[in-house]
């Protein structure tokens, strides 16, 4: 276990306007792995800060706007230099506040650097306007996009790195100025990232940083001069987020809330391949992914043989020490998140389902639960295999029928995520369209994401704007120009432009 004298504590700091707040020390982020260590103090925004960042990020905006598209990209280039200079002082950082192994931080790290690369290609290459037809000939008709204005980007603390490049990218690409509140069990990666921004050379007011818990989430979303609220967490903050929205003109809210993802494993499927895929969707991030699969769908001539596999495979993994590459899964984020999951392993045994694995807690000083594994039935009484826990707690579910098992994937609140394993094209493509998801996937786990490929759901997972390439729509609005190339006026649908009764 990595000493706590080895780093020394970041002193946290709010970014408005341009300008590093003085530090204040409110609040303490812990390193989940070792609570004795606290990685740094951070403020916690004041309604008064939060309305100064967003005053900031609203005087950038013209100036902002008005740059030309490619030079707002080449930004990002810079910054794209920055982030692989510091690729690995970035990951050490993530897996001592988020708790993910650091193979794992070192991939999000990648995939925030892939996003900065597409928003750079993106910047030269990528078309905000269409030459549509008119009716009448000597018309020409345009669709553009513009910038809605200031964006809120509301992150969460699984992907702290990667998650607020895919909101800031495209905003800031598309002329948009934004403040970022990351989630406040991970304010030092975000100062980081933002102090990044900041050497790349990103002009004042056009990044703003507020940290802190709720309220300062509130005060942000509240803010009617917030023209966009970028978000992803918990149904029940997202919710919240679009209640308050829905009472604001002018107010775009893309958001992801997560999900109760499955893998559906088939009566074909390649069996080893199917196992793999079934360990690596339930217990990387030890479960805390959004698009982890907390049911495995299983046909039932494969399901026992299948659940010794999977246990047996489980039993093998090492959660422990994220700065240890080693390791499979680090601990949960927090001692929250570790009462959540043995609750539903509490209810999970009240239910009556078949415990094969009776994941507990690991001791030590950190945050660390074995794997939950159990069989169940389907069943719409059954709670735990309908809602959300996020952890390393997975139901092993019989069907007899395709057409049972899409029941039962489509038989929640959610629909983020899925994966069959199958050697069918004609299986593969059933589910393809007979399930709720957002994200599809065959042969492999539910987990997984590439930065040019949408990513978001439906029902509670989401309305499917969270993602880099799609959030374009929801951080701009299409705009309609048309010319008039002639002498006199033409209108469509025939429609008369003869004035007091004279010829046209």
């Amino acid at each position: 276990m990595t000493s706590p004298s080895t780093f020394a504590p970041v002193a946290g700091r709010l970014f408005v306007g341009g300008e590093w707040l003085a530090p204040r020390d409110d609040f303490a982020s812990r390193n989940p792995a070792n609570l004795d260590e606290v990685v740094g103090t951070f403020p916690q925004a004041t309604e008064a800060e939060v309305a100064s960042a967003v005053d900031a990020a609203r005087a950038a905006f013209p100036a902002w706007r008005r740059t030309s598209r490619i030079l707002r990209a080449e930004a990002f280039d810079r910054l794209a230099q920055l982030v692989k200079r510091d690729t690995d002082a970035l990951a050490t950082l993530m897996a001592r506040e988020c708790g993910k192994n650091l193979t794992e931080c070192r991939a999000e790290v990648i995939e925030g650097l892939h996003m900065i690369q597409y928003v750079f290609g993106v910047g030269r290459t990528g078309v905000y306007g269409e030459v549509v037809a008119s009716e009448i000939a000597e018309k020409d008709a345009f669709t553009r996009r513009k910038p809605w204005g200031v964006v809120a980007v509301v992150t969460p603390w699984n992907f702290p790195f990667a998650v607020p490049l895919w909101m800031l990218g495209p905003s800031l690409l598309e002329g948009n100025t934004c403040v970022f509140k990351p989630s406040e069990e991970t304010p030092a990666i975000a100062q980081r990232l933002v102090e990044l921004f900041v050497e790349a050379g990103f002009p004042k007011g056009t990044v703003n940083l507020v940290q802190g818990s709720g309220p300062v989430g509130e005060a942000l979303v509240k803010n009617p001069a917030v023209n966009v609220v970028c978000f992803t967490g918990s149904y029940a903050v997202g919710e919240r987020i679009q209640q308050v929205s829905a009472t604001i003109p002018n107010r775009i809210v893309a958001a992801e809330m997560g999900g109760k993802n499955a893998v559906i494993v088939c009566d074909d499927a390649r069996f080893d391949l199917a196992v793999n895929a079934g360990i690596l969707s339930a217990f990387k991030t030890t479960g805390q992914r959004c698009v982890s699969a907390s049911r495995i769908i299983v046909h039932e001539s494969l399901i026992d043989r299948y659940a010794r596999a999977f246990v047996e495979q489980a039993a093998r993994l090492r959660f422990g020490d994220p700065l240890d590459a080693s390791n499979f899964a680090g601990p949960l984020v927090n001692r929250k998140g570790v009462e959540k999951v043995l609750s539903y392993n509490a209810l999970a045994k009240k239910e009556g389902v078949k415990v094969l694995a009776d994941g507990g807690e690991l001791g030590g000083k950190g945050c660390f639960l074995s794997p939950f594994i159990y069989q169940a039935n389907a069943s719409a009484g059954t709670r735990v295999t309908h809602e959300e826990v996020f952890g390393p707690h997975v139901a092993l579910i019989p069907f007899k029928s395709d057409e049972e098992a899409a029941a039962i994937y489509n038989d929640t609140e959610y629909g983020l995520s899925m994966a069959v394993i199958t050697e069918s094209y004609r299986k593969m493509r059933f589910f393809r369209d007979e399930c709720d998801y957002g994200m599809g996937y065959v042969n492999l786990p539910s987990i997984g994401a590439e930065v040019h490929l949408p990513f978001g759901g439906v029902k509670k997972s989401g309305n499917g704007h969270p993602a880099p390439r799609a959030l374009v729509d929801a951080v701009t609005h299409r705009t309609a120009f048309t010319v008039n190339h002639g002498t006199d006026i033409k209108m469509a649908q025939g429609l008369a432009t003869a004035i007091d009764g004279a010829p046209a």
